[in-house]
């Protein structure tokens, strides 16, 4: 018997060996699943272009939120509110998105969404133009911004067999990860920069611009965005069937309940970084873009890595040793007092953060069915995405009242837990 995670009742899907998820082009004679095999596909290539632009766009804005948020209270408590508001519909929202993406076209889905988000990003600009901005509005349109990004994602995601075949999958999912953390440090440098010689405002304005690049993208490319998973059912009971699936089978469910336990426990550190730098390190806001910067370095390198010469290795295993080594990374900085330690720390676990996340991804890809990806993608961007500001809001008054350390230390514990206990359940694909 294997142990580790336990779940009664478990049940797998049993499934065709003739998956009905239809193949892309060949990717070559590169290794296949790897970052080079995936770029072969050009529909893949040309969106992934779109949303590298975009991504840069969102965390240029995302740097700039976090430090007004900052600057309007001081307090944890708002950078918690603001995460919550940018991140929190992932919670509610990416289910339904989700089913959206497998009941309707995928690409009006996505560009719609798209243009919403142009919009809101624009009169995020025109609110931060007054010197004493209402921060209620700022959250407000925040979470307009977030309920789109929560139909988005899933659609998007759902995409990924059609765009490079199952065979590419690992490389097409490294390839998005390091797309987000190579954003993660292009946006934040010139969001920083722009913010100081061009104001909020226009950040949040080349923001709305960089969605267009996407839009294009999307626009352009010659796939198949038709739903997969109608089949004459009412929204509701489509809905229903996805958390059924996810729920029944032993690999998927165990995927979500492990990356939503760590996103809601061990990613505080995340959007508290500002607080860290100020009270620890003593540090300028500078310091802080560049703490940042060195984090979404590491996970760029380290959803790399999964995409090149970590291919081959078992996933499950990947995951365990990732979830070890980001808890030690996780310890370094939070215990940090000097720049040099906490720059050691922020980079181990962002490497191992991504490590883990483009396993599970991946894994969760190759397990479901195409009638019913747009669903589970978006339980995937649920518990990934959706529980990390509810951590947040949850861990800011806990901040406020015993310090920071303990909190981000308990995230690390919650790692080694979920390191102990993961093991790969009969019935896998992966």
């Amino acid at each position: 018997m294997r142990r580790g995670l336990r779940y009664p009742d478990e049940v797998t899907i049993l499934r065709p060996s003739n998956d009905s998820t239809p193949e892309a082009e060949p990717g070559g004679h590169e290794r296949p699943g790897s970052i080079t095999a995936a770029l072969h596909h050009q529909p893949f290539r040309r969106i992934w272009i779109g949303q590298l632009a975009s991504n840069v766009g969102t965390w240029m804005q995302n740097i700039v939120l976090g430090i007004l948020a900052f600057q309007l209270t001081g307090e944890a408590w708002f950078i918690g509110v603001v995460t919550f508001a940018q991140l929190g519909p992932m919670l509610v929202v990416s289910p339904i998105g989700g089913a959206i993406a497998d009941r309707f076209d995928r690409r009006r889905v996505l560009i719609g969404a798209a243009a919403i988000q142009v919009a809101l990003s624009l009169a995020l600009a025109a609110i931060a133009l007054d010197e004493t901005p209402s921060k209620a509005l700022i959250v407000l349109i925040v979470a307009g911004i977030g309920i789109c990004a929560s139909i988005y994602t899933p659609a998007l995601s759902a995409m990924l067999p059609t765009l490079v075949g199952r065979r590419d999958l690992q490389g097409a999912v490294a390839l998005n990860s390091a797309a987000m953390n190579i954003s993660r440090v292009v946006g934040p440098i010139l969001g920083g920069a722009i913010a100081q010689l061009g104001g909020v405002p226009l950040v949040f304005t080349i923001n709305a611009a960089s969605y267009l690049v996407a839009v294009w993208a999307i626009a352009t490319v010659d796939v198949d965005f038709s739903p997969k998973g109608h089949h004459g059912q009412s929204p509701w009971e489509q809905l229903r069937e996805g958390f059924r699936i996810a729920a029944h089978d032993p690999v998927l469910k165990r995927v979500l309940l492990t990356i939503s336990t760590f996103s809601l426990c061990s990613l505080v550190f995340i959007y508290q970084m500002p607080l860290i730098v100020e009270r620890h390190l003593d540090v300028s806001e500078f310091t802080y873009t560049l703490l940042f910067a060195t984090f979404a370095i590491g996970a760029a390198l380290g959803a790399i890595a999964m995409g090149s010469w970590l291919v081959g290795v078992n996933r499950w295993a990947t995951t365990r040793v990732a979830l070890v080594a980001f808890a030690v990374g996780l310890t370094v900085f939070t215990l940090a007092t000097e720049l040099p330690a906490a720059f050691i720390g922020v980079f181990i676990a962002g490497a191992t953060y991504f490590a883990l996340v483009t396993a599970l991804s991946t894994i969760l890809q190759l397990q479901v069915d195409d009638h019913v990806r747009g669903r589970v993608m978006g339980l995937w961007m649920m518990g990934w995405a959706g529980l990390v500001p509810l951590g947040g809001l949850i861990a800011g008054p806990a901040i406020d009242a015993v310090g920071i350390n303990p909190v981000l230390l308990a995230g690390a514990a919650v790692a080694l837990a979920l390191a102990a206990v993961l093991r790969e359940p009969a019935g896998a694909r992966a």
